[in-house]
């Protein structure tokens, strides 16, 4: 997949993840996507919950060796 940002968010907590994939997108133009690298458990279902409030895509989602990887295309 062609990566046009990436966010490294390990280490952070709720609601830090969310806030950084917000303020990164904000910077972005529409169809571009952002990588998005987290070791916070919470933030699966505040990802997927972010992308339907905003409209933008939550294109896949992963989770290898305790991080989860988020590909997020901007609306």
């Amino acid at each position: 997949m062609n990566v046009d940002k990436e966010l490294d968010a390990r280490g952070l907590n709720c609601p830090l993840p969310i806030l950084k994939t917000k303020k990164s997108l904000a910077d972005m133009t529409s169809g571009q996507v952002l990588k998005v690298v987290s070791t916070d458990c919470g933030s699966v279902k505040d990802m997927q919950a972010f992308a339907n409030q905003t409209g933008n895509t939550l294109v896949s989602q992963s989770e290898e060796n305790g991080e989860y990887i988020f590909f997020m295309q901007k609306k």
